[in-house]
C-alpha cells in the first residue's frame, strides 16, 4: 500500500464518537467527529494501529471510490473504475453492504446487483448481494471482505472495510453471563468515566467481567488487538489485501507490545453474588491475561470490601425492561446508593442507566456523560461523585 494519505472512517455506536476522537488524539492523530464514528486523513501505519488499538471503534474503513450517479448506466461505469482488486484477497468472497438515502438510485437490492458485477467483473471473487440489511450487530466482514456502499443526495461513497471481524472481538469473551456488555462499550464507560488507570477500580456487578478486564487492558497498556496471554495481535481484514505490508505491520505490533506494563499499578476488585458469572469472568480474564490484574470475588452488593483511598465505581446494573422487574430493582438501585454512602465516600461513581427514576433511586447526583445504546435499548452512562 502506498504512502500517500488514506481516507478513514473508525465505526462507532452513536454516541461514543467524541471517545473514539479523543483516542486518535492520544495517538497523535486528529480526526472530525461526524455521526456514527471519526474521520481523517491517514497513512497505512495508521490505519494498522487504529485497528489494533482502538477500544472503543467498532470497525476501520478505508474509503476507496466517491462519484455521483443518478441512473444505473453511471453507476455501472463509475463502479467499473473502482479499484475492488486492491482490496480482495486470494479466494475471499466479497460482501456488499449498500444503503441509500434521498437519491434517485433508491433501490438498494438492484444497486447491490450493479456493484456485484463490477467486483465480480474485476476480481473474480463471488459477491454477496445484500440490500443494507447487515448492521453493526452482524459480523459481515468476519469471513468474507465487507465493503461498505453509501448513497446519499445521489452521491456515492465506497469503502472497503479493514478490520474484519468487529473490533469489540478482542478473542477473551467466551464465557459469558445474562446480557453481557459489549468491550467497546465497557471501554467507553471507562473512558467516559473519566477512569485513566489513577486510582482503584470496583465493579460490584460484575456479569462475566467484561469491564474489570477492559479495565485491566487499560491500565497495563495492552492495545485490545493483543488481548490474549501470549500478545499475539488477532487478524484483521487488511492482512489479506495484496498490498499488505507485513513489515510495516510488524512494527506496528511491536511498538505497541513496547508499551506493556507488567502490571495494573491499581488495584481492580470485580464481584458478583453469582458464582457461575465470577467463573465466567475468570476464564475470560485468563484467556485476556490480565487474570492476576483482578481481584474476583463471589459477594453480594451488601458485602463489597473496597480498596482503600478513592477510587472509582462503574458498573452496569439491570434495565428492568419486563414486566415486573422495575419494582425489585428499585431495591437494587437503592441499596446500590446506600453502600456507596457508607463504603465509598469520595468516590466516583458511574452506571449505565435506562431508566432515570432506577437512577434517582442511588441518591447518588449523576450527570449524564454520553447517551448511546445497548443490546438495542437506549442507554445513558451517567457519572457522579459519592458523598
Amino acid at each position: 500500500m502506498s504512502e500517500h494519505l488514506l481516507s478513514l472512517f473508525a465505526v462507532t455506536a452513536p454516541g461514543l464518537e467524541a471517545l473514539c476522537a479523543a483516542e486518535l488524539q492520544e495517538l497523535g492523530i486528529s480526526a472530525a467527529v461526524e455521526p456514527g464514528g471519526v474521520a481523517w486523513e491517514g497513512t497505512p501505519e495508521q490505519l494498522y494501529a487504529a485497528n489494533l488499538r482502538l477500544r472503543t471503534a467498532s470497525r476501520v474503513l478505508l474509503r476507496i471510490g466517491e462519484f455521483r450517479a443518478r441512473t444505473f448506466f453511471e453507476l455501472e461505469r463509475h463502479a467499473g473504475r473502482v479499484p475492488w482488486e486492491r482490496f480482495v484477497g486470494a479466494g475471499l468472497p466479497v460482501r456488499l453492504r449498500v444503503t441509500s438515502r434521498k437519491s434517485k438510485l433508491y433501490h438498494q437490492g438492484a444497486i447491490a446487483e450493479r456493484l456485484a458485477a463490477a467486483v465480480e467483473k474485476q476480481t473474480g471473487a463471488p459477491a454477496e448481494v445484500g440490500a443494507g440489511k447487515g448492521s453493526e450487530a452482524e459480523d459481515e466482514g468476519a469471513d468474507a471482505q465487507l465493503f461498505v456502499v453509501r448513497f446519499l443526495y445521489d452521491r456515492c461513497t465506497v469503502s472497503a472495510d479493514a478490520s474484519g471481524a468487529l473490533l469489540h472481538q478482542r478473542g477473551y469473551r467466551q464465557a459469558v453471563a445474562k446480557a453481557p456488555l459489549r468491550e467497546t462499550l465497557a471501554a467507553a464507560m471507562l473512558l467516559g468515566s473519566g477512569w485513566r488507570a489513577q486510582a482503584p477500580l470496583l465493579d460490584p456487578m460484575c456479569g462475566s467481567g467484561t469491564l474489570a478486564i477492559e479495565g485491566a487492558l487499560l491500565a497495563r497498556r495492552i492495545a485490545p488487538g493483543l488481548a490474549n496471554p501470549a500478545r499475539a495481535p488477532r487478524h484483521f481484514a487488511f492482512q489479506e489485501w495484496p498490498e499488505f505490508d507485513a513489515a510495516l505491520w510488524q512494527r506496528v505490533v511491536e511498538r505497541a507490545a513496547g508499551e506493556i506494563l507488567p502490571v495494573a499499578a491499581v488495584p481492580i476488585h470485580a464481584s458478583d453474588r453469582d458464582a457461575g458469572a465470577i467463573e465466567a469472568a475468570r476464564n475470560n480474564a485468563e484467556r485476556a491475561g490480565v487474570l492476576s490484574d483482578l481481584d474476583l470475588s463471589v459477594r453480594a452488593l451488601s458485602a463489597i470490601e473496597p480498596p482503600s483511598g478513592p477510587g472509582w465505581l462503574v458498573t452496569n446494573p439491570p434495565y428492568g425492561l419486563r414486566v415486573g422487574e422495575h419494582a425489585p430493582l428499585r431495591n437494587l438501585y437503592a441499596s446500590l446508593g446506600k453502600v456507596a454512602r457508607q463504603k465509598l465516600p469520595g468516590w466516583t461513581a458511574a452506571l449505565l442507566s435506562a431508566d432515570r427514576r432506577l437512577e434517582g433511586q442511588t441518591r447518588i447526583p449523576f450527570t449524564e456523560v454520553l447517551s448511546t445504546r445497548n443490546g438495542g435499548i437506549p442507554v445513558r452512562l451517567v457519572v457522579g461523585q459519592v458523598r
